[in-house]
């Protein structure tokens, strides 16, 4: 009998124990983000979270590819760095089940250089650099069209390429490299059109510094992903509800000094 006991109370234990555990695992997440602000907003996020019990553990790449690689392998369980046409472009050619469940923050692409302080000034044949992956690389194409450096084809869309320019009256060279090096290329092209996040991780300040900026109200707001398969989770409104936060906020509206913007 009292072994009997024994065994039913280290069952009863056992059974707390995996409890326990699998409430542990789902009040504890992955979050990826892109260094710079994606980053900074991340841990302000996660002190919110942390207060109504969400464990966030801020998991920062150094490009744009490898965060939603690792959340659709599982190393991740949400990801916040890309906007909404990047990731919809992503899961198209590389057949992730990813979803988009919030809008983040804006940032407006801009238009830097170090050798002229308009677009007026730019030569003929001066070299622009632009992201080389199909939705940032067609959003900077489309700024430069705005700006009227060139025209694209009617029908290019958001995914335009440097195929798709029809007039270049500048003949300007469209030169395409991964967009968090485009900044480090600055010294070597005649201007480049460069992902908020990653002109200011360089120190560069867009409200000063760029000599063209993005409309914010655009389609590119950034977003959280997560996995299909995770829609319905608990943690998911709870992530959600930190971003969205009156603290996240205030502390994007007061750090970024409009170089940022929310989109809630």
């Amino acid at each position: 009998m009292q072994r009997r006991f024994i065994l039913k109370l280290a069952g009863a234990f056992a059974a707390a124990s995996l409890f326990a555990a699998a409430a542990h695992a789902e009040d504890s997440i992955k979050v990826g983000v892109t260094g710079g602000p994606h980053a900074q907003i991340m841990e302000v996020v996660k002190t919110v979270a942390a207060k109504n019990g969400l464990n966030i553990k801020v998991i920062e790449f150094s490009d744009y590819v490898q965060p939603n690689a690792a959340l659709a392998g599982g190393d991740l369980d949400a990801n916040s760095y890309q906007h909404d046409p990047y990731l919809q472009a992503q899961v198209k050619d590389r057949g992730y089940r990813l979803i988009r469940i919030a809008d983040t923050v804006t940032y407006p692409m801009g238009i830097y250089s170090k050798k002229v302080k308009t677009l007026a000034e730019l030569q003929p044949g001066a070299k622009i650099a632009v992201p080389n992956d199909p939705t940032n690389g067609g959003r900077a194409l489309l700024l430069l069209q705005k700006q009227g450096l060139l025209k694209l084809r009617a029908d290019a869309g958001l995914k335009a390429t440097p195929l798709d320019i029809v007039e270049n009256p500048k003949k300007l060279k469209i030169v395409e490299l991964d967009a968090a090096q485009i900044p480090r290329s600055l010294n070597d092209v005649d201007a480049a059109a460069i992902n908020t996040n990653f002109a200011m991780e360089a120190g560069l300040k867009p409200k000063q510094d760029a000599i063209a900026i993005e409309d914010p109200k655009g389609p590119y707001v950034n977003i959280i992903a997560i996995r299909e398969a995770d829609r319905n989770k608990p943690w998911v409104a709870r992530l959600v509800a930190a971003y969205h936060s009156p603290e996240v906020k205030q502390f994007v509206d007061s750090k970024f000094g409009g170089s940022v913007i929310t989109a809630w």
